[in-house]
């Protein structure tokens, strides 16, 4: 069956305000169609095998008498309430336990029938039997109440869980911010432990450095002291046989004075006029026999100039060096 055909159908059970689906042996609303007829207001869907109703069921505010009697309805759509405009409700002989929270907010509702449902036994107390027309009217007026009784209990129920969501969320930021307070001085500790180290470590080196410095000092003082008492050692060393060898140079200038006085006045009585004197004789006779003697010890005599010249060398070396 089309869609057009399905309006065609539902136009041909509109008369007034009124729509009559019953014992149309229907397994559904049809919300879309029923949307289509605001002014039908009053729909009859009794003798059906309805099992549920749509949650789109809810958007039909038009409705002002609905008719679900004798289905087999388990349940009604959570935001059912939203039928601001429903007066009179029909829900006998169905199959419902228990009616969604929001129905509370059915204020307009004046009639109700609840019987024949396995309710639980709190609304079905509120429900009552629902005999006549005055039944029916306090039973709508009984379930609204028991209705907005469990509204207030949801509400308070609500609230209760928000507060607890409320409290833990604020125990969580606590505990956050105690984590994170935790986590900073952690971090400030660990810093100062760092920082002391690095202080530590930097004391360590400048006493290391003033340590090598003062066994540098220590180091160069004994060297200073080892180089100062090397010199006076050096300095006795040099100075002890100065006065010897002043002593042997001046014997040895003597005699190289005796020497030399000897041999001037050897030649002046060999070389000159005064041979012939009586003072010169013995001298010249003394010569004359030297030199034949001499000439017998020529290599004594060499070797003895050779040691003569070597210490007269180095007599003038120590000299010259005494006046440096």
């Amino acid at each position: 069956m089309s869609k057009n055909s399905k309006v065609l159908n539902l136009k041909d059970k509109i008369s007034g305000n009124e729509v009559d689906l019953s014992l149309c042996n229907l397994t559904e609303v049809p919300v879309r169609e029923l949307a289509l007829f605001t002014k039908a207001t009053v729909v009859d869907l009794s003798c059906n095998n309805i099992t549920s109703l749509p949650p789109e069921f809810c958007n039909l505010t038009h409705l002002v008498k609905v008719d679900l009697s004798k289905n087999q309805l388990t349940c009604l759509p959570e935001d059912v309430g939203n039928l601001v405009n429903l007066q009179h409700l029909d829900l006998y002989n169905n199959k419902l336990t228990i009616l969604p929270v929001s129905f509370s907010q059915l204020r307009s509702l004046k009639w109700l029938d609840l019987k024949d449902n396995p309710l639980e036994a709190g609304l079905a107390k509120a429900a009552g039997d629902c005999l006549d027309e005055k039944q029916c009217k306090t039973c709508a007026s009984k379930v609204l109440e028991h209705m907005n009784g469990l509204q207030d209990e949801v509400d308070r129920a609500r609230e209760k869980r928000l507060l607890r969501e409320k409290e833990l969320e604020r125990k969580r930021e606590v505990k956050q911010r105690e984590r994170e307070a935790r986590d900073k001085e952690a971090r400030k500790q660990e810093k100062a432990e760092e920082k002391e180290k690095r202080r530590r470590e930097y004391n360590a080196q400048m006493a290391a450095l003033a340590a090598r410095e003062q066994q540098k000092k220590k180091s160069e003082e004994k060297k200073k002291k080892n180089g100062q008492a090397a010199a006076d050692k050096k300095a006795v060393v040099e100075l002890a046989p100065k006065p010897r060898r002043s002593l042997i140079g001046l014997m040895f200038k003597l005699l190289l004075l005796l020497l030399l006085g000897l041999a001037g006045v050897a030649a002046t009585c060999h070389l000159t006029d005064l041979r012939k004197e009586t003072a010169c004789v013995p001298v010249n006779i003394f010569v004359d026999d030297s030199l034949s003697w001499a000439k017998e010890q020529e290599g004594v005599v060499r070797q003895l100039v050779q040691n003569l010249s070597s210490a007269a060398k180095e007599f003038l070396e120590s000299t010259q060096t005494s006046k440096n």
